[in-house]
């Protein structure tokens, strides 16, 4: 009973960070509830499409935090990692491999922003 009481503090301090969508809480909290915590991540329906909200590790795009679409921000913000790293690796990636770019494009299309 207890770590159900700490998952939903958690949830709701991510919730009062701005961490969590209204609908992404509710979701997370109805399954904590059901005792449906240990679900995996994106296996209820309308689940977000990266990471789980129930552990606070929703990939979106920073708003705050970006220099061009905000990918390396989110990604800074779930792995916490500096965004800077995250920045440094597509641009490394883009120049040696060539993929760097376009995973950053579709990162940028499809990971909605926060």
């Amino acid at each position: 009973m207890s770590s159900m009481s700490s998952e939903l503090e958690r949830l709701a301090e991510l919730h009062r960070q701005g961490q969590l969508s209204d609908e992404e809480f509710a979701r997370a909290k109805a399954r904590i509830l059901q005792g449906e915590a240990a679900a995996a991540p994106g296996s209820a329906p309308g689940s977000a499409p990266f990471g789980s909200p129930a552990t606070g590790q929703v990939l979106r795009r920073s708003l705050n935090d970006r220099w061009l679409g905000g990918v390396c921000g989110g990604l800074g913000r779930m792995t916490n990692v500096e965004s800077w790293i995250w920045r440094l690796l597509f641009v490394l990636t883009s120049l040696c491999v060539g993929g760097g770019l376009l995973v950053y494009l579709l990162l940028w299309i499809f990971v909605p922003e926060e």
